[in-house]
């Protein structure tokens, strides 16, 4: 049994090279994913990318913003609202707003609802047959652990994005640029990819202390995550039914130092 582990239901996958070295918890229940839906919705959109449909730099969002920028929360919304807070490329604003106007982009782009988009681009290429996005881009999506396992497994090993651009994603985007990671802080720099948050050298951090900094995932104010390395060939999935809080923030680190050591004993 891997730990620390919480008292309220959770579902946890732990993936090696796609196949799966240790699960925990009812993994075919489906649970709200929150941000995770972010990424997602990201790599949809990258999929749009390479097929033409839409490209990086096109612009999207406020003045002298980008897909790009979207994508990497330098766009200069807020995190709710229209109105931009700064000019592009100047902070890493965590924003919501940002992803649904990327939903916005990516259905004049596709011709279909987001969700239909994402479902033809990801969930159904993936066989991710519990996800669906019954709302909003940014944090409406639902998934079972073992489905969210499966996107983890894509961004460790991609398969429905070039290989080029699925690197692109995992690099920082706008490098010099200091955010907040919610929960966590403040970071000079805080790096992200395209739609994916990047470790780095941040602390505290939701992921392992020994991580490496180019691990890439995301984690949801629904008390998820998912995460990849790589390097590894590994990613995990989270999902529960408490929210984020004392409990997610006081034991997710340790609990992906565990996973992140069985990873390394099976890669």
């Amino acid at each position: 049994m891997i730990g620390p582990l919480p008292s309220f239901d959770v579902a946890l996958v732990l993936r090696v090279g796609g196949d799966i070295v240790y699960s925990h918890g009812d993994v075919d229940r489906v649970f709200p994913l929150a941000s995770v839906t972010k990424p997602i919705v990201a790599w949809s959109a990258l999929v749009a990318v390479d097929r033409g449909l839409v490209g990086l730099d096109d612009p999207a969002g406020p003045e002298g913003s980008t897909v790009r920028h979207l994508l990497a929360h330098a766009s200069g919304l807020p995190f709710e609202g229209r109105r931009p807070v700064a000019a592009p490329e100047k902070r890493r604003i965590y924003s919501n707003e940002g992803f649904d106007i990327l939903g916005e982009v990516l259905e004049v782009a596709t011709g279909v609802g987001v969700a239909q988009w994402v479902r033809e681009a990801v969930f159904e290429p993936l066989g991710m047959v519990s996800a669906d996005i019954p709302g909003s881009p940014a944090h409406a999506g639902v998934a079972s652990a073992m489905d969210v396992s499966l996107f983890g497994a894509e961004l460790a090993r991609p398969t429905l994005v070039s290989a080029p651009l699925a690197a692109l994603a995992g690099l920082s985007q706008f490098p010099a640029l200091a955010g907040v990671t919610p929960g966590y802080g403040r970071f000079t720099p805080c790096p992200w990819g395209l739609g994916v948050e990047i470790r780095g050298e941040k602390s505290p951090h939701w992921t392992a202390p020994d991580a490496s900094p180019r691990t890439i995932g995301h984690f949801g104010q629904s008390g998820s995550f998912v995460w990849a390395d790589r390097d590894l060939r590994a990613a995990a999935a989270f999902v529960g039914a408490e929210p984020f809080g004392a409990w997610h923030r006081d034991n997710w680190s340790a609990l992906n130092s565990e996973l992140l050591r069985l990873a390394r004993e099976r890669a």
